[in-house]
């Protein structure tokens, strides 16, 4: 079961200039969030079954300091937070990865991965002989880091994926993909994970902006964290571990929105918010 802090998952379809940030990280520090995500992913390979998502790649993209401690820091499956942060985080992917097929099926060829930190999708991609193209978007150094764990890992970089290193606070998302070859003409399908509740309202609403000039028939996939007073007791209590956490990386939450709060956001920039997944739809 999922009893999960937070984030509630939104699957948005249908239809841009400047993010400021996704992730609050040092200039040339790689995000530590992105790392305690991908230990999630690797510990449900280890401790679950069945698997919710089958990522052969999760182990093998970590740096090897961090294997031995998958254990730790509320891995372990007897840890309840372990488990219920566990089981959101691979939840979460799998359900962006489940949509993003259904809208390849309808004809969507750009996958583009917002703060992807140490995704492995693009090793795992189903359709990369049949066309659709993973963009990477992240901060230049937790990108750098991420291609260098790949050539430790002996891993070969895709040719159906493009890395695109974005510094938010100098440089446009719009024109950095532009010049990497994304096609605003065509429909594209965004997993934005992991990095709504780290935003400013400000930077949210920058991305919508810069989403909201999409060719028709593009969707997206993003999480968000409920305001603390909308959870019940259980879920406050994972809510403040996950919150103290990421607050002593140096990477705290700041937004929060209810689900009518967020589809009003979406509404206003021509999104149609298609599912809401709570914690109980994904248990």
């Amino acid at each position: 079961n999922l009893i999960t802090n937070p984030p509630r998952k939104a699957g948005v379809s249908a239809r841009k200039q400047l993010p400021a940030k996704l992730v609050a990280v040092n200039e040339t520090t790689p995000s530590r969030t992105a790392l305690r995500v991908a230990m999630r992913r690797a510990a449900h390979q280890l401790l679950d079954r069945p698997l919710v998502l089958d990522d052969p790649y999760a182990l093998r993209i970590l740096p090897a300091w961090s294997v031995p401690e998958l254990d730790q820091n509320g891995a372990r499956e007897t840890n309840p937070f372990g488990q219920a942060i566990r089981a959101f985080m691979v939840a979460r992917s799998r359900f962006a990865e489940d949509k993003c097929s259904t809208f390849f099926q309808a004809g969507t060829r750009q996958y583009v991965l917002l703060g992807a930190g140490l995704d492995t999708f693009s090793w795992r991609n189903p359709f990369h002989d049949q066309g659709l193209t993973v963009f990477e978007i992240d901060h230049p150094a937790t990108q750098t880091w991420k291609r260098e764990l790949i050539r430790q890992a002996a891993l070969t970089e895709p040719a159906t994926t493009i890395y695109v290193p974005v510094d938010f606070e100098r440089q446009s998302l719009a024109d950095c993909l532009l010049a990497a070859g994304f096609h605003t003409d065509a429909p594209a399908f965004f997993a934005w994970l992991g990095v709504v509740p780290y935003l400013t309202l400000e930077a949210f609403r920058n991305t919508l902006r810069f989403l909201r000039g999409m060719a028709p028939g593009s969707g997206m996939a993003l999480d968000y964290a409920l305001p603390r007073e909308a959870l019940t007791d259980a879920e406050s209590a994972v809510f403040d571990y996950i919150a103290a956490r990421v607050a002593r990386a140096g990477e705290p939450f700041q937004l929060a929105f209810t689900p009518q709060q967020i589809r009003l956001e979406l509404e206003a920039v021509g999104w149609t918010i298609n599912e809401d997944v709570d914690a109980a739809a994904n248990s």
